[in-house]
């Protein structure tokens, strides 16, 4: 489990911790970066499209990082009535996702190397701390991919609702996902891993060439 290694050995809490920050921020830049382009200023203005993560973490989406493998960074303020296109917020919603892969393909480019040339990750600590941040940024990009709201997923099921069932579905999704993540804790039964999983293979095999992940 991430959080006994995180107890157990330093390093690895060192390379943790930068990983987390490392892709939490570009996530949520990404996001204020594509609002902006898209005519909305808003996160601008409110000081989110910078690189300091101060300005991006989430203490309780950070927790659950720790605790469970997966979390969230504090959500970009978004007005999508001064965005161009109404498909904008489908490119908004995206841009975070697709920085996270993007940014785990490049970062894995020695892991990729070091392969082809019958190394192991673990034969370095410079491959295994590249290889937690590529994995970190898969795991956030799997799970934004969940079509549950808030995560980015869902604004794909909300571009084609309206009205009242748009307003239940927001609703009634961080019930959803809350109640998804407590039913893993006490049960075993983790419907997210579950969903996450098959996703995390195919990402880790673009960005690394492997299915392996650390999850």
């Amino acid at each position: 489990m991430i959080f006994f290694n995180l107890l157990t050995d330093p390093l690895y809490f060192i390379a943790f911790i930068v990983a987390l920050v490392i892709g939490i921020t570009v996530h949520e830049y990404a996001h204020a970066w594509m609002a902006y382009h898209s005519g909305d200023p808003t996160a601008k203005l409110e000081g989110r499209l910078t690189l300091n993560p101060l300005a991006h973490l989430d203490p309780l989406g950070t927790l659950f990082l720790f605790l469970i493998g997966f979390g969230w960074g504090k959500p970009v303020p978004v007005n999508s009535s001064l965005f161009r296109k109404k498909t904008d917020e489908i490119k908004v919603a995206l841009a975070g996702i697709a920085t996270n892969i993007v940014l785990a393909i490049i970062l894995a480019i020695p892991i990729r190397i070091a392969l082809m040339n019958g190394q192991t990750i673990d034969s370095s600590q410079f491959l295994s701390f590249l290889n937690l941040i590529v994995d970190l940024n898969l795991v956030l990009a799997a799970f934004n991919l969940i079509p549950i709201f808030p995560l980015d997923g869902s604004h794909l099921v909300e571009y084609f609702l309206e009205g009242e069932s748009k307003y239940n579905f927001q609703t009634v999704g961080p019930y959803i996902l809350f109640g998804l993540i407590l039913l893993g804790r006490f049960t075993g039964i983790n419907i997210l891993f579950i969903v996450m999983e098959p996703i995390l293979r195919i990402l880790s095999f673009i960005a690394k060439g492997t299915l392996n992940t650390f999850i």
